[in-house]
């Protein structure tokens, strides 16, 4: 039989969509093809080494670090995870999941699937840094970051060996959900190794110098007898101009009575408490630069009230950094926090004076204007927990 010309073009093209159809479902199956064999093996009884990881690429090894969380249920963040395990049958996601549920088998496994991604990474990201315990890090496999990033690459040397971040809430979140890690009733920073010594300097340099900084906590040793201006200190945070101000205290043996900075500074090697210092015995240059640090913050404290936000100065900060910006304005009015950790920081500054009677309406229009701003960043700012997860 034959068929009209316009009748036979229709069979042929429904015949090639049908062919194109089939095809997609093939590919859609075979894009998991190198990581199925995994859904079965039993992560929890047997050790994998990382020879049996050789043939799987970057993305493989995540999915397969998925596929041990998600036998557990974890909801995943990550869009090529998450993607993933929603297509799988086994896969009954849980927001009761806990690190917890993880046994011995099942950390050592991730060891090695997370210590062969580090291995892989052309520039070190956050959760390398264990596999740079023993091995020294290089410029050029430090690559570039953003600030945030930098500060969990450097906490992340300590967090190995239990270091806690109570000084900041986001940072000790992040850690208290990395499945490795164990805080320390009593860290001590001499646990750590010469090399990982050498890499945290090393981390803190190229820091510095793609941050265009002439500064930062840790170097006010080098100013016992030299004065700071007020030149140097920009470019640094509050927080970081905090603890640069306290430092010029810790490094004469000052006893802390607020903790988060009772830890910042016991984590620090040189740091020995003193009992019988007093603040008063500071006097030369020590004084003088306090004087300059605290003046400098005043300014940056005024400024948020004063002069607008720009998206420039948010820039690759982490939701958590920018949230304490926004929380500084209306610090600055007294508004006390319902967060138990927020309204404990606040408190630990002098200008600090809290009014239960807070009211939106004495915000002036720059600070309803900086608080959109910082808003608008918030809903594209990445969150410090999705850095990286496992």
């Amino acid at each position: 039989m034959k068929f009209p010309l316009s009748l036979h073009r229709l069979i042929l093209s429904l015949l090639f969509l049908i062919f194109l159809s089939g095809f997609s479902s093939v590919m859609a199956q075979d894009e998991y093809a190198q990581v199925k064999s995994w859904e079965t093996f039993d992560f929890r009884g047997h050790n994998i080494n990382a020879k049996d990881l050789n043939q799987l690429t970057l993305y493989d090894l995540k999915l397969v670090r998925g596929i041990v969380f998600g036998k557990h249920g974890r909801i995943f963040k990550d869009p090529d995870i998450k993607r993933y395990l929603q297509t799988r049958d086994w896969y009954k996601p849980s927001t009761d999941f806990n690190n917890s549920s993880l046994n011995d088998t099942e950390r050592a496994n991730l060891d090695v699937i997370r210590l062969t991604e580090a291995s892989q990474h052309e520039t070190v990201e956050p959760g390398d840094m264990r596999l740079y315990e023993n091995k020294a890090l290089t410029r050029r496999k430090l690559g570039t970051h953003t600030n945030a990033e930098w500060t969990v690459l450097a906490a992340e040397v300590e967090a190995i060996h239990g270091r806690r971040f109570d000084g900041q809430p986001w940072l000790q979140q992040y850690f208290d959900e990395r499945y490795w890690y164990r805080p320390a009733d009593h860290y001590n920073p001499k646990s750590l190794s010469a090399i990982e010594q050498k890499n945290l300097t090393l981390i803190d340099t190229i820091r510095r110098q793609q941050r265009h900084v002439a500064i930062a906590p840790g170097d006010i040793e080098l100013f016992e007898n030299k004065l700071i201006t007020e030149a140097m200190l920009r470019g640094l945070s509050l927080h970081e101009l905090r603890l640069l101000r306290n430092e010029v205290y810790a490094r004469h043996g000052r006893v802390f009575k607020t903790l988060w900075l009772q830890q910042y500074f016991g984590g620090q090697p040189w740091y020995d408490p003193d009992d019988n210092f007093k603040d008063e015995e500071l006097s030369g240059s020590d004084k003088t630069n306090v004087e300059t640090i605290v003046a400098y913050e005043n300014k940056l404290h005024n400024q948020i009230g004063t002069k607008p936000i720009t998206r420039a100065l948010l820039q690759g900060l982490f939701v958590e950094d920018v949230r304490k910006m926004r929380d500084e304005i209306y610090a600055r009015h007294g508004k006390v926090f319902k967060n138990e950790w927020t309204q404990k920081y606040f408190a630990s500054f002098d200008w600090y004076k809290p009014d239960p009677k807070f009211n939106e309406a004495s915000l002036s229009s720059v600070e309803k204007q900086n608080l959109v701003t910082i808003a608008a960043y918030e809903k594209r700012a990445v969150s410090a927990m999705s850095v990286i997860e496992g």
